[in-house]
């Protein structure tokens, strides 16, 4: 039998002991004053154990299972945040790891102290990167926090909505700083085009999309083009170099005719006669 199974007696909080470390059959249940004292024992022997050894494993997954509770304490901050209490945790637990990987025995620092920043940091990047509908610069993210809680603290002084002169003082920002943070606070939030908007009982809900926009005339030239590419294809070289010449170039039909040794009434037959053929084989698609 390896040390890291042997197994003595059962502690007071249900752990059963072994010459190395307790062997803990559900971390995740024990009482948390149970859970701080284990974790120290365990945070010492993880410190003195070769990383990839089965009892280093053990002992890392026990720690984590172990201080859930910090994680869940620390995500309970976050609700209705719009995102789901299952992932924030998850992101948690990413904090909760790393606080563990990185914990220093010798520092004599309370392990909580330590990691609920840790587990809090993660969180708020989650939230900072995922909950965005718009994507921002990072500090444009950061000063929309800032500009909130100035927001908020000036209109519950001034008990009306600050302006952005008095935004940019609290804040020592330039106006232009403070126009630039609200500007890009619109892109936390966005509503679907399908949202509907109200509307009387009786009556289907009006949606959002009814309301903003308007049609592309240049949309149906997207149509005309795919039509028209083919029977421009058909033409000779001297008819398509005619038109580039007049419609892509912009040349009158004077500067046509010098350039091609035609004259000008020449020109115009053939842009006449080319540009009909081209109508008719319009219609004939359409």
């Amino acid at each position: 039998m390896t040390a890291s199974t042997r197994i003595g007696t059962t502690t007071d909080s249900g752990a059963e002991t072994s010459e190395v470390l307790p062997r803990i059959a559900e971390p995740q249940k024990l009482a948390p004053q149970d859970a701080r004292g284990l974790t120290g024992q365990f945070l010492d022997r993880l410190a003195v154990l070769e990383e990839g050894t089965p009892e280093y494993q053990y002992a890392r997954n026990t720690l984590i299972e172990m201080n859930m509770s910090l994680v869940r304490f620390a995500a309970r901050r976050f609700r209705g945040g719009g995102q789901a209490m299952e992932d924030v945790v998850q992101v948690g637990i990413i904090g909760l790891i790393k606080a563990i990987d990185r914990f220093e025995v010798s520092r004599e620092v309370q392990f909580t102290s330590f990691a609920v920043p840790y587990i809090i940091g993660e969180i708020k990047r989650f939230f900072r990167d995922t909950s965005w509908a718009v994507h921002v610069p990072r500090r444009l993210q950061e000063a929309r926090t800032e500009l909130a809680k100035a927001t908020e603290e000036l209109a519950s002084r001034l008990g009306r909505a600050p302006r952005v002169a008095e935004l940019a003082a609290l804040m020592n920002l330039t106006e232009e700083q403070v126009v630039e943070a609200q500007v890009a606070a619109n892109g936390y939030l966005s509503s679907s085009l399908d949202a509907t908007v109200g509307g009387d009982a009786d009556e289907s809900d009006a949606t959002l999309s009814e309301f903003i926009g308007e049609e592309d005339p240049a949309l149906e030239l997207v149509e005309d083009f795919h039509a028209l590419a083919p029977l421009v294809a058909e033409l000779d070289e001297r008819q398509r170099l005619i038109l580039h010449l007049r419609f892509v170039e912009e040349l009158t039909q004077a500067e046509i005719g010098t350039r091609l040794g035609i004259s000008q009434m020449h020109v115009s037959r053939l842009i006449s006669r080319t540009v009909a053929r081209l109508r008719a084989g319009m219609l004939a698609t359409g």
